[in-house]
């Protein structure tokens, strides 16, 4: 936040460097007051904040009804980040001089870094709907502070929402717009603690915390709390399985693998559509070699999602492990159709098409293929597929891909 306070601050430095040369152009003649204005305002076009800092204190004493003279002070303490001298300076210049342009942002601001949240709401809050950007901008940032400093989280929260908004490609803000959303959905998993910690919400969230942190075991158990609460709960038999399949992977556990297809088999049997749970087995299926059930799953799963791009992929390599090249194609060609930056998508249609006889088409193919792989656009697609390679296993380019 820093970074940007001090952009803001430089913009207040000239305004008010401005207004101070206007005033003092407009008293009689003083050199000494003409001396210390120029070796203030020459310090500060330079950055040397410290020699500045001397030049308008000695102006201050030489005449301190200058309003201009204070918000300057507090500018540069500002800048030096001597926040409490600053919000003093500040508050003078606003008490000689009220509208004093930018005074009472930069006031709010200073407030709010030194933790006086509560005083620093009112300017915030104005400063965050006024029509200057860059005052908005700054003021956003700072209320996000405040409101989390005085634990109004849902306010902040909204304020992140209008920052993303109205800022949606600014790093700075996505940065900490991050943390207040998190922040606040610790706070709603804490209190669902609090109020309900036997309830299978709570099991689940659980779960679903200890899987994402690749807390395998625990997340196994909290599964299977949640379905001794709630038998029936869609959903969660799939989880189960990938949490399975996962410690499979790690642990190269045959047992964990027929448990995951258990699982997603009792996930269809309460939900036939589920897509997810059928391509899994059918994915187990392929990797296993036993291709016909393979071939079952997959379909299985585009018979009631046919944009499910994951599955058309697995169909197709296991009708081309099955040596029917012209059947795989258009699950190919579709695939490419809902993601054409897949790299594994083109991989495979080169497969097919060497197998169809098609030497041109494969050429094209490779060289698609290729290019994705150096440029690494897998890792950076513009738009996500339907289906999210975080809630179902991903085809990947392998030796099983002919």
């Amino acid at each position: 936040m820093v970074r940007f306070c001090a952009a803001i601050s430089r913009i207040a430095l000239l305004l008010l460097s401005l207004a101070v040369a206007n005033v003092l152009a407009q008293t009689p003649d003083d050199s000494a007051l003409q001396r210390y204005s120029e070796q203030g305002q020459k310090a500060l076009a330079e950055g040397r904040y410290s020699e500045a800092e001397q030049a308008y204190e000695k102006l201050r004493e030489l005449d301190p009804g200058f309003a201009e003279v204070h918000a300057q002070l507090g500018v540069i303490y500002f800048q030096e980040r001597k926040f409490d001298q600053a919000v003093s300076s500040l508050r003078q210049a606003l008490k000689l001089k009220p509208g004093l342009p930018r005074a009472g942002t930069l006031l709010a601001v200073s407030l709010s870094e030194t933790g006086r949240y509560q005083e620093a709401l009112p300017g915030l809050e104005k400063g965050f709907h006024s029509s200057d950007d860059a005052s908005r901008r700054m003021c956003g940032l700072q209320l996000e502070r405040a409101y989390t400093g005085l634990q109004f989280d849902r306010k902040a929260v909204e304020v992140a929402l209008e920052l993303n908004r109205l800022y949606p490609n600014d790093p700075e803000i996505l940065y900490h717009n991050g943390k207040i959303f998190g922040n606040f959905a610790f706070l709603n998993m804490q209190k669902l603690a609090e109020v309900a910690p036997s309830s299978v919400w709570r099991h689940q969230a659980e779960a679903e915390a200890y899987e994402s942190q690749g807390s395998l075991d625990v997340a196994i158990s909290e599964y299977k709390q949640v379905l001794e609460l709630d038998p029936h709960r869609p959903g969660i038999h799939y989880r189960l399985g990938r949490t399975f399949l996962k410690r499979a992977r790690q642990n190269n556990s045959p047992d964990d693998v027929a448990q995951a297809v258990k699982e997603f088999t009792a996930e269809l049997q309460m939900d036939p559509d589920n897509g997810n749970a059928a391509y899994e087995i059918g994915e187990v299926h392929r990797n296993a070699g036993e291709l016909e059930e393979a071939e079952k799953y997959f379909t299985l799963a585009l018979q009631h999602h046919p944009n499910f791009e994951e599955a058309q992929l697995g169909l197709a390599a296991v009708l081309s492990s099955l040596r029917k090249p012209a059947e795989a194609l258009p699950h190919l060609q579709k695939a490419i159709e809902l993601r054409p930056g897949n790299e594994v998508s083109w991989f495979r249609l080169a497969q097919v098409q060497r197998a169809l006889g098609n030497e041109a088409e494969q050429r094209k193919a490779l060289a698609e293929y290729q290019k994705l792989h150096n440029q690494g656009l897998q890792q950076r697609q513009e738009e996500a597929p339907l289906f999210s390679g975080e809630e179902v296993t991903q085809q990947k380019v392998d030796a099983t891909s002919n």
